[in-house]
């Protein structure tokens, strides 16, 4: 007898929700490198700081960053409602993965 075969690829669901849940893990690291990176950035020809663009950077990067957790939370709460689960349901314990 030939033995059950799983399917070679995931729902397209599970795997979108599980992107995104990826997506929300690597926010506050792309946050952290986005905040970080005017360190990296060479002074102007005048010896003074050019705070006010940085200060404009860094907001922008706040404001980005506080537009994609949205984004994202609000998907991800999408898709609990709808019951997706994982590919293979929900845990057996009853807990969620």
């Amino acid at each position: 007898m030939k033995a059950r075969q799983r399917p070679k690829f995931l729902a397209r669901r599970s795997y979108r929700h599980r992107r995104m849940i990826d997506a929300a893990r690597l926010l506050p690291v792309l946050g952290l490198f986005l905040v970080l990176l005017p360190i990296l950035w060479r002074p102007a020809a005048t010896p003074e700081p050019d705070t006010a663009r940085g200060g404009l950077y860094l907001f922008a990067v706040w404001l980005l960053l506080i537009a994609a957790a949205f984004v994202l939370a609000r998907r991800l709460s999408e898709a609990g409602r709808n019951g997706e689960e994982g590919a293979d349901g929900p845990a057996p314990d009853g807990e969620p993965r």
